[in-house]
């Protein structure tokens, strides 16, 4: 079992990075940044890494992790830099382990930053894209290597990287890393590389289960604990909404609009909810995009990209993009599905409130996601108050009109919904529509004109809003149309003598079969 040190730390305001004895071009590096005082996991991890012990760091999502565990890589490999163009001086001492391609690529850029006044070089390696540009960095050199696994074995494969001369292994979000999913990639990795070396874990939650089989390749690690295991930011206001299945896209565009919210990450458990929600939004007048694993590479770092410098005001993604993505200031992130696995929430609502700012963690919760809301509460040790949502009521949002047609403007209500081509509504079965109200059955339930409930077997259901009532027709109906609909008569066929078709058919034949080349000519 790994040792467990105290939570107790001094006040990071009383700490200074120069305090760790990092090199002078490490803290011109984080002077350039604006980094003064490090946050508790750094002040924590960084001089324990410094020392060559084995570490498990569990802090909140958006604390500074990266950090925590890049810097005294770079310090512990500078006396070793070189600043010779030969490859051969530049082997793979250090390797970073991500689970995702956007994670890779942003701890790559962490690392280039913070070493970028000395000699090491840094690289990283993700599927996705061409191999070729990565094949030739690494082939020039690199100390530091930032991968995700399936990669990575990819440039082993094409014995394009030896890994023989690493000395210090990072895994990065663990817990998704020693997923059964990862573990015999992982394993590959490991039996690839020096048995002496160092061998850091850091991530938001650590449970029992991958603290266990943390223990088959750690050495006598030391656990760090900054917060609570499995525990969320205290800056994150927390709000849980019920609504119907049906209502759920409808109350992502109300939350929204009536927030007027920018910049807003919204997680969907499934690609084409993720798709399908954006499009909604895109209808709605909300830029929106989505990012999900059948998104080609380009095309998710285009759709960050936008997200991040304003160009999309809200990026619907699946889990993918929940694990490391910093995005400076984001305000909000919305549970649009809550996720299958607990942990999850953690990672998700960590988008919102980092590095000391607050943020808003809003959820939908439909009647079927009860067990999974119940899981979310037992893992983080919090109950949450369900709550209605506000100027959303049976399914139409208050005061707001839903896209225009052809036809008119078109609203969704409880079940029904109002349509202005005269005032009649919509019904998910079999409805009856006259020029003012309408009459609506099904199976024994019963509506009258002008009232809008109606009863299904022994259950009501609440009254939705009546259509709004419409002025008299301009123009007066023709009589014609009030007409009761008589059949008109079948017209006789007439039927020539079988004779004359025998005879026009026999008159026919000769002339296709000359075309056809199968007479001769007389």
């Amino acid at each position: 079992m790994p040792d467990t040190q105290s939570v107790a730390v001094p006040e990071t305001a009383e700490i200074r990075f120069e305090d760790f004895g990092l090199s002078a071009e490490i803290l011109r590096a984080l002077s350039d940044q604006g980094y003064i005082h490090p946050t508790p996991i750094q002040a924590q991890a960084i001089p324990i890494v410094l020392q060559g012990r084995d570490v498990m760091g569990a802090a909140q999502t958006g604390t500074g992790k990266t950090a925590g565990f890049a810097l005294p890589i770079i310090q512990t490999l500078l006396p070793q830099a070189s600043s010779s163009a030969s490859p051969a001086r530049h082997p793979v001492r250090a390797l970073i382990l991500t689970p995702t391609r956007e994670l890779a690529d942003q701890v790559a850029e962490n690392v280039k930053a913070y070493s970028r006044h000395t000699p090491l070089r840094s690289a990283v390696v993700y599927g996705g894209i061409d191999m070729a540009p990565q094949t030739a960095a690494l082939r020039a050199g690199v100390e530091i290597l930032v991968a995700t696994p399936g990669r990575l074995l990819d440039h082993v494969q094409q014995k394009t990287l030896n890994l023989g001369q690493t000395q210090i292994l990072v895994l990065d979000e663990a817990d998704r890393m020693l997923d059964m999913g990862f573990l015999p990639d992982l394993q590959r990795i490991i039996n690839l590389l020096p048995k002496e070396r160092q061998s850091l874990m850091f991530s938001a939650t650590f449970s029992p289960e991958i603290k266990r089989l943390a223990s088959t390749f750690l050495n006598n690690p030391l656990m760090i604990e900054v917060a609570r295991s499995n525990a969320t930011a205290d800056r994150v206001t927390q709000t849980v909404y019920k609504v119907a299945d049906e209502d759920k896209r409808d109350s992502v565009v109300h939350i929204i609009k009536g927030r007027a919210l920018k910049q807003i990450l919204v997680f969907s458990n499934t690609k084409i909810g993720a798709s399908r929600l954006a499009r909604v939004l895109e209808q709605e007048g909300i830029k929106a995009t989505a990012i999900h694993g059948d998104k080609s590479q380009g095309e998710r770092m285009a759709a960050l990209e936008a997200f991040k410098n304003g160009s999309v005001d809200v990026l619907v993604a699946t889990d993918v993009a929940a694990r490391g993505l910093d995005i400076a200031e984001l305000p909000c992130v919305i549970n649009y599905d809550l996720p299958y696995n607990a942990e999850d929430y953690v990672h998700r609502i960590g988008r919102t409130g980092r590095a000391g700012a607050s943020g808003d963690a809003i959820s939908l919760c439909t009647d079927k996601d009860i067990r999974l809301l119940a899981d979310i509460e037992k893992m983080i040790k919090h109950k949450f108050e369900v709550e209605p949502l506000q100027g959303f009521v049976g399914g139409r949002q208050a005061g707001h009109s839903r896209r225009s047609e052809e036809g008119g403007a078109y609203q969704r209500g409880a079940g029904a919904g109002g349509e202005s081509g005269g005032g009649s509504s919509r019904s998910g079965s079999r409805g009856s529509r006259s020029g003012g109200d309408s009459n609506r059955s099904s199976g024994d339930s019963s509506r009258s004109t002008g009232d809008s409930s109606r009863s299904s077997g022994d259950s009501t259901y609440a009254p939705a809003a009546r259509p709004v009532p419409r002025g008299p027709r301009a123009e007066k109906v023709d009589p014609w149309f009030l007409k009761p609909y008589e059949p008109t008569a079948t017209p006789e066929t007439k039927v020539e003598p079988a004779t004359e078709s025998a005879s026009g058919a026999s008159g026919k034949q000769p002339k296709k079969a000359a075309l056809l080349g199968g007479l001769t000519r007389r």
